[in-house]
């Protein structure tokens, strides 16, 4: 048996939750196009004849953290690579190169098996495609770079086959029927926030956080009451809308995904609430869930 933790790190917005999602073949993580949407580190289990694999989503790599709750991710990130048995570091296509590398040659530093996985590979021509892989060879080892594209599921088997090859022997670390380590509350508190970051522009979706107040399952229905907390009174009208418009969107959008989750009607109740500054305080981060 074999098992262990394949890490996935990289730059804000380069597809690691797309990613995860396509590997495990299950929602772990939340996606939208707005970079930072990731907060957490959230892992993905899945098993397969003689293996676990364990892999990571992990916050896009921030150089110059600004608030408290970015320093929190940061150490997310840094915990990722100190237990990682394999690390996956991704790049997209149309990232800045020079970037993109200095972060590499650290990870490398790290003595861990690397590899260089290049997302977006579909956006790119052929001839486009192998002159950046042979760019990249300057920095790793050709054989590890894998190309792929998260979205459409291009080439996920060769990170199986690498994954595999590099995990140590051991016994599982989680049971064969969990596929994250994440609770039904937690799920469902970043299903909200998803939808907040789809909904709303500029500052709102980097303000805001969900926690989960009341998550009650019966035979035919889930009933669910979340409090959004935003870090400034002005924003709170905002994020309500007139009339309640644009917070009923979110709910109704979160409500769906949801009871298509659960295979059962979902009743959702939204509140707002402010929390001056509630990235920089060591307090409200712990409340809400970061280990600050």
């Amino acid at each position: 048996m074999k098992s262990g933790f394949v890490n996935i790190i990289g730059r804000p917005n380069v597809g690691k939750s797309t990613l995860i999602n396509a590997l495990i073949g299950e929602k772990v993580s939340i996606v939208s196009k707005k970079v930072q949407t990731t907060r957490h580190r959230i892992l993905g289990i899945l098993n397969g004849d003689g293996y676990q694999l364990v892999f990571s989503d992990t916050p896009g790599i921030i150089e110059n953290p600004k608030y408290l709750l970015h320093e929190v991710m940061m150490r997310y990130v840094t915990n990722a690579l100190e237990d990682a048995d394999v690390v996956l570091y991704m790049v997209d296509v149309k990232d800045k190169m020079e970037e993109a590398a200095s972060t590499l040659q650290k990870v490398i530093k790290t003595g861990k098996p690397v590899f260089l996985v290049l997302n977006k590979i579909d956006l790119t021509e052929q001839e486009e495609a192998v002159a950046l892989i042979q760019k990249w060879s300057e920095y790793i080892e050709p054989a590890k770079i894998i190309p792929i594209s998260a979205t459409n599921a291009f080439n996920l088997e060769k990170i199986m086959q690498v994954a595999i090859e590099h995990l140590p022997e051991g016994e599982p670390f989680f049971p064969d029927e969990q596929y994250t380590d994440k609770s039904e509350r937690f799920l469902a508190a970043e299903v909200i926030r998803e939808k907040i970051f789809v909904h709303f522009k500029q500052e709102i979706p980097y303000s805001t956080t969900v926690v989960i107040t009341e998550f009650k399952e019966s035979e035919g229905l889930v009933r669910i009451s979340a409090e959004i907390i935003v870090s400034r009174e002005s924003q709170k009208p905002i994020l309500i809308g007139k009339g309640g418009e644009s917070l009923k969107r979110v709910g109704t959008l979160a409500r769906k995904e949801l009871e298509e989750t659960y295979g059962k009607k979902v009743f959702l109740e939204l509140f707002v609430k402010v929390r001056d500054d509630w990235r920089e305080k060591k307090g409200f981060l712990s409340q809400f869930g970061y280990d600050a």
